[in-house]
Formats: structure tokens, sequence, C-alpha cells
């Protein structure tokens, strides 16, 4: 029987043209690549290349043999990607979440209810999180937004409120609230890993320039330093404490509030009944 390297050889050969440059990408010799080609010949009984005096192409019978070669490597890489993430469930509960702040509570909850258990979080799309959460990547995930499937069960987690952040001599600090279009066009300070509400800030504010920062450290240093605006929000101040010399004012904007809402496949709502209990207790 054929092995997986050799289907990857084949789709090498059928990307590039020619055995050579098929070679070089898989740092192979020439007459190397060669031979196994001829041995993928044996295996499958039948001839896959149309060989010259010097050329080598594809005849109908490759043709077909890489559209199968591809649905096979897909399908071994998907298989692989499985059984890792069912290996890693048996012993890691993974969490992932539109936004920072919800993983601020969630994780330090189910490293307590499950202490024996690696707890992993990340951040990523709705979208993506979806995705994982079907294909048991995660077994929770929290999203801002209602999911209304029969395939997903929800509950509403909390809320979070986002806020501008000023120094006291900029022209706004003296508003009780605000509006994006008030500060459309302004330069900002920017976090970078906020989940979805960078791009709500990208997508309301797009005539307004953005320093984003990737360390949170240095995110805060500038904003103790600098004049210009910056963003928080009622848990990252609850969480990380006010920046001195900032006057916060809230965003009036209906989508600078939003509601969290911690999710599980219908399937695992039993089991998972526990989490879901203490979620309604713990909510933001």
């Amino acid at each position: 029987m054929f092995e997986i390297y050799q289907l990857e050889q084949l789709l090498a050969f059928a990307k590039h043209g020619t055995l050579s440059k098929a070679a070089e990408e898989l740092h192979l010799s020439q007459p190397a690549l060669s031979r196994s080609m001829q041995k993928l010949e044996d295996e499958l009984h039948v001839i896959l290349f149309e060989r010259q005096k010097n050329k080598i192409v594809l005849n109908q019978n490759g043709t077909l043999a890489v559209e199968y070669a591809e649905r096979v490597l897909n399908q071994a890489i998907d298989m692989v990607e499985r059984i890792r993430s069912f290996d890693r469930s048996q012993h890691t509960i993974s969490v992932g979440s539109c936004a920072p702040a919800p993983l601020w509570s969630v994780t330090p909850l189910l490293s307590t209810l499950y202490p024996e258990m690696t707890i992993s979080s990340d951040m990523k799309s709705t979208k993506l999180l979806l995705q994982g959460l079907r294909d048991n990547i995660y077994q929770f995930i929290i999203l801002q937004e209602i999911i209304d499937v029969s395939d997903i069960h929800y509950t509403k987690y909390g809320e979070e409120h986002l806020f501008l952040s000023l120094p006291p001599a900029h022209p706004l600090s003296g508003h009780k609230g605000i509006y994006f279009n008030d500060i459309n066009g302004e330069n900002f300070l920017l976090f970078s890993k906020i989940g979805f509400w960078n791009d709500l800030c990208l997508k309301k504010l797009p005539s307004s320039h953005f320093l984003v920062q990737d360390e949170r450290f240095s995110f805060e240093e500038l904003v103790k330093n600098s004049a210009l605006p910056s963003f928080t929000s009622d848990l990252a101040i609850k969480h990380y404490g006010n920046v001195t010399n900032r006057v916060i004012i809230p965003i009036l904007d209906s989508e600078a509030t939003v509601s969290y809402y911690f999710m599980c496949l219908s399937s695992m709502k039993n089991k998972m009944e526990i989490v879901l209990r203490e979620i309604q207790r713990h909510m933001l």
C-alpha cells in the first residue's frame, strides 16, 4: 500500500509540473523523487505519468490520482487534529472567548471546579469559536451575541460597558457621556488583545488613527504618560484598576454595551451542569 508521503510528493509534482522543482520543495534529490513516483505506480498497478525524453507529465490516471490524494491528505490532517483534540479533552478544559474580560473570571472558576484539569483559553472570532465548539476544540465558548440554534446551549454571563479614557486637559474630558461620532477622527492608543472590541473601534472610527500596542505593560505606560485618548471598560477597571490621572467617560452608543453568553454543546449540557450552575452564580 502507498504511503502518505508519496501522496504529498505527487501533489508537489502536480503543483510545480517538474520533478526538479518538486524535489527542491521536498528537499529530495530528483532521482529519489522519480523512484518514489515509480514505486507509487507499482503499488497502484497503473501508470500515472507520460514519460518523454526530457519531460514527464501527468496522464489522466495521474490527474485523477491527484484529486484523490488531496482528499486523502485533507482527511489525514483532519484525523490528526480530531484525535489530538480528543486527547486534550481528556485532561484539558478549553474555553474560547470573543473578548478578554469573561476569561478573567471563567478561567479561575474552572480551575476551582476542576483542579485536576489543565485550563486553556484563547480569543477568536465568532465564526472560529463556533466551529471550534462543534469540533470539540473547545468545551465552552463565550460570545457577545445569542446563537439560537438547537445544537448549542447558552446562558447569559454578564455585561461589559466600553468607556473613553482621557487626560484631564482633553477638550472632551468634561462630558458626561460621548458617542463614537463625537470622537471619530481623533488619534487613539489601542491595546490589540481586546477581541471583538478591536474590530468595533476600527469600524466605528473610520477616520481615526490608532497607535496599537501588543503588550499590556507598554500600553498602560503609554496611557499614563500620553495625551492621547484610549479605551477601557467597567470590567477592565475592575480587573486592572483605573489608570491614574485619567477621566473615564461612558460611550453612549448601543454597541458600546454588550451582553456575554456562555455556551456549550446541547449534547454536553447535562454533563456540564455543575459549570453552568456556577456560571449563573458568578455572573459578571
